[in-house]
């Protein structure tokens, strides 16, 4: 049975409403995998309204979803409310990796309050189920499994590999793929453009042969030298660890809020101008709303 992912939230930080961000979309993270006869959702930033309004119009209506929070930043939740209330019958199961699953509760909950949230108490809205993952085993939900591993990013942070009838998905949001790698702000695309540059192993490793990897890629070479330590990548070292993976697609994720459509766009072509250089036939683009891909 095939993979369908759908993205419904594609940039960071904060949501863009400007006329200039139309063609690849507004709304903070969230991707929706469909696989098995199950849901499976990446983060809920504004995006995750429009996937609820969506998932509450589809017949046979889902009786639960899968919540996969990569961290728990303001732009990763914020959806959060609007979409519980669009869906009132349905069981969210929330997967997170804390030490202290306690947090985790008590941040969403809090989100939900009336202080933050205010909405008619006898209004229905989904039911939560909270889930803890370890990075040490897997996860098996139906018949996908799901892995989960550490991400370099201020506060700490989670990357998911879903893997269902021999396709895999990986889903890396707010990563810095250079941290802690020598002279990386003196990089430019041109200086090193015969050498693949050196990316996290772990993340390497769980990329590998990936059908689709959905990578931070907010940056170009000059934006993330003047923003080093913010927790996000470069679309040219995004783009090195898809060769380096042997992923069959690569789509540029968690769009800068300021940059324009043509900004993105050419974000695109330095990453497919890159990958020729040094000889990879690699299909990359920019995430998009409401562009559905099928595996």
């Amino acid at each position: 049975m095939a993979m369908i992912v759908k993205f419904w939230g594609v940039r960071g930080s904060i949501p863009t409403t400007a006329q200039w961000a139309r063609v690849f979309g507004g709304n903070t993270p969230c991707v929706e995998i469909r696989a098995a006869d199950g849901v499976f959702i990446c983060d809920a930033g504004t995006g995750i309204r429009e996937l609820g309004r969506d998932l509450a119009r589809r017949s046979p209506a889902p009786k639960a979803a899968h919540l996969f929070l990569s961290h728990l930043h303001l732009d990763h939740i914020q959806g959060l409310p609007f979409f519980l209330a669009a869906v009132p019958d349905l069981r969210v199961h929330v997967y997170g990796v804390s030490d202290d699953d306690t947090s985790r509760r008590r941040l969403l909950s809090g989100e939900l309050g009336a202080e933050f949230f205010p909405q008619n108490v006898e209004q229905p809205r989904a039911s939560l189920a909270f889930d803890q993952l370890d990075d040490t085993e897997p996860c098996v939900i139906g018949d996908v499994r799901v892995r989960s591993l550490p991400l370099k990013h201020p506060g700490g942070c989670h990357g998911f590999v879903f893997e269902h009838d021999g396709r895999k998905v990986v889903y890396a949001s707010d990563v810095d793929l250079d941290a802690g790698q020598a002279g990386a702000q003196e990089r430019t695309a041109t200086s090193d453009v015969m050498t693949l540059r050196p990316v996290p192993r772990a993340l390497l490793n769980a990329a590998r042969g990936a059908d689709l990897l959905i990578v931070d890629g907010q940056y170009n070479d000059p934006q993330y030298r003047v923003r080093v330590g913010s927790g996000h990548s470069s679309c040219l070292t995004a783009t090195d660890l898809a060769i380096q993976a042997d992923v069959k697609n690569l789509a540029l994720f968690h769009h800068d809020p300021d940059d324009r459509d043509s900004d993105v766009e050419t974000k695109v072509k330095l990453c497919l101008a890159r990958a020729a250089k040094l000889g990879a036939e690699l299909p990359i683009f920019a995430a998009r709303e409401g562009v559905a891909l099928k595996f």
